[in-house]
């Protein structure tokens, strides 16, 4: 589901002005994201993943709301990095991305657990935020482009709309899951299947590509979720029991292994085009 770069320039509507911009790759080096890739993907579910049985594992540990104290200092914290850096870097972005995941499954469940919300309704209000943030962000910038991630504002609404998607795949995740009674690893099968949809649906159809990937950015969440919540929740739960702890420290492992080989990449070709 990466977006196409098509030729050196071309004519777009990019924002408030037309005018030329270079294609996806050298576009992209002027972004505070990465380009949308396969690793991308990759890296995106496992976050996902990470997210889930760390705040399930921090709630459990610490009670819901000093976790999710814990969960919004952290999250100030990266996106304060963030935001400094002046252009996209690997260890930053991920790490941000980490964060949002843990505090948005955190949203998600403190309204579920303390505010006793049903998932049915929290998706429908999520759903309402995101679409209202998209709203928003296409009416003052006039691109939803992850590619167009330069300017404060625009990485201000990027960044409100991950978080958002992230607590509607988490209430998403968990109304399939629990709600209505198709356990874990059915869900996961069942997500894995509909982010299919947006990819074939660009290529035979004509979905418009920033559509495509936001659609799949928001499947990624309950996808992930709903794997690592089957290898951590007990066998009286239809799951595996590993356990949220050591399923969470288990995803780290891959997560900071292909981040480190991103940030390498990033590297050699910052060096090859100087």
């Amino acid at each position: 589901m990466a977006q196409p770069g098509g030729a050196a320039t071309r004519p777009v509507g990019e924002g408030r002005h037309r005018g030329t911009v270079p294609r996806q790759g050298a576009s992209s080096a002027l972004s505070k994201v990465p380009e949308v890739t396969a690793l991308f993907w990759v890296v995106k579910v496992l976050t996902t993943g990470v997210g889930e049985t760390a705040s399930d594992y921090l709630g459990r540990t610490l009670g819901p709301i000093p976790a999710g104290t814990l969960g919004l200092a952290g999250l100030v914290a990266l996106l304060t990095l963030q935001f400094r850096a002046v252009r996209y870097r690997p260890w930053t972005y991920w790490s941000a991305i980490v964060m949002v995941s843990v505090f948005g499954t955190m949203a998600a469940d403190v309204i579920h657990v303390v505010a006793h919300i049903p998932y049915a309704v929290s998706a429908v209000a999520f759903s309402v935020a995101l679409a209202a943030i998209l709203i928003a962000w296409y009416a003052s910038e006039g691109t939803l482009s992850i590619h167009s991630i330069r300017t404060p504002r625009r990485e201000t609404f990027y960044w409100a709309t991950v978080l958002t998607t992230f607590a509607l795949g988490t209430a998403v995740g968990d109304l399939t899951a629990g709600t209505l009674n198709l356990g874990y690893f059915p869900s996961g099968v069942l997500f894995a299947a509909l982010i299919a949809v947006p990819a074939l649906a660009g290529r035979f159809l004509g979905l418009n590509a920033v559509a495509a990937f936001w659609w799949a950015y928001v499947l990624t969440r309950p996808l992930g979720a709903s794997f690592a919540d089957w290898m951590g929740v007990p066998t009286t739960r239809h799951g595996l029991g590993w356990g949220t702890g050591p399923v969470t420290l288990a995803l780290c492992v891959p997560i900071a292994l292909l981040i480190g080989y991103l940030a390498n990449t990033h590297k050699r070709q910052s060096l090859q085009a100087v």
